[in-house]
Formats: structure tokens, C-alpha cells, sequence
């Protein structure tokens, strides 16, 4: 729980609870000669190498090596605090190369359980300089298309932090972790402890889950085997879940789902806004056995409330979405589902983007965070994404803010939706018509589904489950 704190487990401990029982085998560390005390001839040094290996049993500060998890094959990078703070020094940095240089020759994901105070000061800017080596490789597995999935223990600060940790491409952390740059003896001394916490980095869209060490073991594998195996088609796009009734909309009930299309504009808008209509959640849970939750832009922000991205098993094999939920998506919600397209788009897996958004937000707050160059992210990545997108537009299709989202060429609709290039009330108030024109103007806007289908927009609009 946040305020308590939490277990620290040992690297052998750590590996035990995460690795299938007997799979794992360790890779034999690296030699490397040094001076005594080390590099710098640091006063002590050797002693307390000593210390920390008769007090852990280990010779450094991660064990690596090779095992299965949930029955997905991985390489485990597995720091020990207690070995002087599970901090990284020169030959930290020659175990952790080769930890990335065996995943690369035999095809495998890299994940690693941190927990570490930072770089060794008895070994100066040399213990330093290893980020740049772990920079190095784990930028070169990314280039080979192997995921990187990392798990935040107590502690987890200081380079650590910015490479292994919050440098992978999935991150889980264990509740109540002490996790950020700055380390409890450096920060300012009136900082708020609760900032630096799994929890806040969640909340800051820096993690992507926080997850009970009950249930690591679990939670791991489904990411591994997700992100390991990918579909080797484009996603086809879901049926019509259908409305169940609009009572409250004005309009007769429409009974079970039907292929029925509306027959104004006006009614497109009001069967899209319908609360009954059925959301991403819904969808969601129809087209895929089971998936997890990819949260935040990794640049302090999230919109768990506007988009929804993650990666799901369909058929037995893995395909990535993101999904607006019906509310103005957010700067943070865009720069979300571009990281999961980029993501994706490495690992060969192939995306499904469900529209329903009025469209941006567009208050004062979006405006600070970037709202036009997250919009713009998307749309970029999107167009460059080299795996294929399809769309399904499930409700509102509200402007650029919901097109950003849209694959071109490959976008379908459902009967509920409709698709504009802005609101018909404010595209009325935009042509400086009355309210009363509202409706016509949606008729003369065309954005019907059988009218997108029409004008090219949308391949076609898809029925509902029989």
C-alpha cells in the first residue's frame, strides 16, 4: 500500500517468483581486470565489494540469465540492492551488455527487474558512463524488433531509472516502489515523498500498471507472449454491437441490434450520441479473449478516460488498438495511442483504432499541453505506421481530432456513427446560421454512414453480430 514500505527482495528471490520453476539458467559474467580498489583506487573499495558479496552471495549488482515466464522464453536482468545499493559500475555494465547482446542472437525480449540506487560513486564518471552503454544496447534491441518490458521494484532512481527503467517499452512496478530520478538522499528536502512513488508515476503516465507481486508472474507472461506474438494479418474490423433503444433521444426505440442506416444527418448525430450506444469498453471486450492496458505518453501525462490502448489476443495471436471512449480525447490521449502505433509498428503487430470522439478538447489546459502537435504526432505516425491499421468509426466522428485516428484507405462504420469535419451545431454557428438550421446543415454536411461509404471516406459499414 502507498506509505507502507515495501519488500525488498533479493535477485535470487525476485527470479524465483518471476521465472517458470527450473528454467532459469545463468549467463556466465563477463572477466574483466582492475586495479586494486577499483578504477579510481578508491580507499575501501574492495573491501566493500566484499562485504556486499559475503552479505548477498552475489559478485555484483545483477544476476542475469535466461528463463521462461508463464512458458515465454526471455532474458532476466535481476538487480541486488543489497549489493552497494544494486548501484551500476563497470562491470554492472559488462553483464549487462552481454545480457543484451545474448537476447539479440537468440531472438529473445529483455526484461529488467530493477532496483538499484544508481551509478557507483567509487567508481566516478567511468560507473557513470555505463547509462551510455546501456543506452547503446537497449536501443539496438529495439532496432531489432525485440521488446523490452521492465519491472520497477524498491527502489528503482537515478540512471537506473532513465535507461533500463523508463526506457523500456512496457513498464510495471510493484505497489508502493520508490521510483523517480532523484533518490530520497538527494532530493530537495521539501519534496513530497508521495511524487516519487509507482503510484504518481502511473498517475503521471511514466508506468503503465502497478502490479501486486502476487500477481507478477501472471502479468509478465500475458505481456510477453502478447508482445511475441503477432498477428500475421490485418485486423478485420469488429461487428456492430447495435443500439439497444433511444428513449431519451427522441427517437423510437430501435429494438436488438439491426443493419437499419439512418435516414438524415440529424438522426446519424443523435443514434451516435445516444447513451445507450455501445462504447469502446464494449467492443473491446467482444473482439479480444483478453488484453492489457498500455497508459501514458511518457511525457507526464494520461487520458485513461478518452483513450484506450493496449494490446489484445484475438484467434490466438496479438493485435494492437486504440480506442476513444466517446469524451474529448486529450493532448495526452493522442501521444498515447502514437507511442502504441510506434510500438506496435516495431513489433510487427498490426493495429485497430476505434473513432468516437466529439473531438479534441480544446480548453485552455489541451492548449498548454500541446494539443495541435500531439494531434499532429498521431497523424504522422499513422501515416508512416509500415504494419496495417483498420478503423472502425463505433459513435461520433468528431474532425481532425478523430481522423487523426483513422487509418486511410481502411476505415469502416457502424450503423450508430457518423463522421464530420466538425459538429453540425458548430458548423452552423461557424456559417453564422441559426439554431434552427442545425439539422438541415447536418444533411448538407453528409455524414451519414451510407454517405461516408459514398464519398470514399469508409470502405464500408459493417453489420452486426448475427
Amino acid at each position: 500500500m502507498p506509505g507502507q514500505t515495501p519488500e525488498r527482495l533479493s535477485a535470487r528471490r525476485i527470479l524465483a517468483l518471476v521465472a517458470d520453476p527450473d528454467t532459469f539458467a545463468e549467463l556466465p559474467p563477463p572477466a574483466r581486470q582492475s586495479g586494486p580498489d577499483g578504477p579510481l583506487g578508491w580507499q575501501g573499495y574492495d573491501a566493500s565489494r566484499t562485504r556486499a558479496a559475503e552479505r548477498t552471495g552475489e559478485e555484483e549488482s545483477v544476476v542475469v540469465g535466461t528463463a521462461h515466464v508463464e512458458g515465454t522464453a526471455a532474458v532476466l536482468i535481476a538487480f541486488e540492492f543489497g549489493f552497494l545499493g544494486g548501484s551500476l559500475g563497470e562491470r554492472t555494465g559488462d553483464r549487462l551488455e552481454a545480457a543484451y547482446v545474448h537476447a539479440r542472437a537468440h531472438r529473445l525480449p529483455v526484461v529488467p527487474l530493477v532496483a538499484t540506487g544508481g551509478s557507483r560513486m567509487q567508481e566516478g564518471m567511468l560507473a557513470l558512463s555505463q547509462l551510455q552503454r546501456v543506452a547503446r544496447q537497449s536501443a539496438l534491441t529495439r532496432e531489432a524488433g525485440l521488446p523490452q518490458i521492465a519491472v520497477l521494484r524498491d527502489p528503482t532512481t537515478g540512471g537506473g531509472w532513465a535507461t533500463l527503467g523508463a526506457g523500456a517499452d512496457v513498464i510495471l512496478a510493484l505497489p508502493g516502489a520508490q521510483v523517480g530520478f532523484a533518490g530520497s538522499r538527494v532530493r530537495p528536502p521539501d519534496a513530497d515523498p508521495a511524487a516519487y512513488t509507482a503510484e504518481a508515476q502511473l498517475a503521471a503516465g511514466a508506468v503503465d500498471t502497478v502490479v501486486p507481486l502476487a500477481g507478477l508472474r501472471t502479468v509478465l507472461g500475458l505481456w510477453l507472449r502478447l508482445l511475441t506474438a503477432p498477428a500475421t494479418d490485418p485486423a478485420d474490423p469488429p461487428a456492430a454491437l447495435g443500439a439497444t433503444g433511444l428513449p431519451d433521444t427522441g427517437l423510437p426505440d430501435t429494438g436488438p441490434p439491426t443493419t437499419g442506416l439512418p435516414a438524415t444527418g440529424w438522426e446519424a448525430v443523435r443514434r451516435a450520441r445516444a447513451p445507450q450506444r455501445p462504447r469502446a469498453q464494449a467492443y473491446l471486450d467482444a473482439y479480444f479473449t483478453r488484453r492489457v492496458a498500455l497508459v501514458g505518453d511518457r511525457c507526464g501525462g494520461a487520458d485513461p478516460d478518452g483513450m484506450l490502448c493496449g494490446f489484445g489476443e484475438r484467434n490466438g495471436r496479438t493485435i494492437a488498438f486504440a480506442a476513444q471512449t466517446g469524451a474529448a480525447t486529450r493532448p495526452a490521449g493522442y501521444r498515447t495511442a502514437a507511442r502504441l502505433i510506434r510500438l506496435a509498428d516495431r513489433l510487427d503487430i498490426p493495429v485497430l483504432t476505434l473513432v468516437d470522439t466529439p473531438g479534441a478538447a480544446n480548453d485552455a489546459d489541451a492548449e498548454r499541453q500541446g494539443a495541435g502537435a500531439a494531434i499532429a504526432e498521431l497523424f504522422g505516425e499513422v501515416a508512416a505506421a509500415r504494419m496495417p491499421i483498420t478503423t472502425l468509426v463505433i459513435g461520433e466522428g468528431g474532425s481532425g481530432g478523430a481522423l487523426a485516428l483513422a487509418a486511410p484507405g481502411n476505415t469502416w462504420a457502424t450503423p450508430d456513427s457518423y463522421f464530420s469535419v466538425i459538429a453540425p451545431e458548430l458548423a452552423a454557428a461557424i456559417l453564422k446560421r441559426p439554431p434552427e438550421e442545425v439539422e438541415a446543415t447536418a444533411d448538407q454536411l453528409r455524414i451519414r454512414p451510407q454517405d461516408l461509404v459514398e464519398l470514399g471516406v469508409v470502405r464500408g459499414i459493417v453489420a452486426p453480430l448475427p
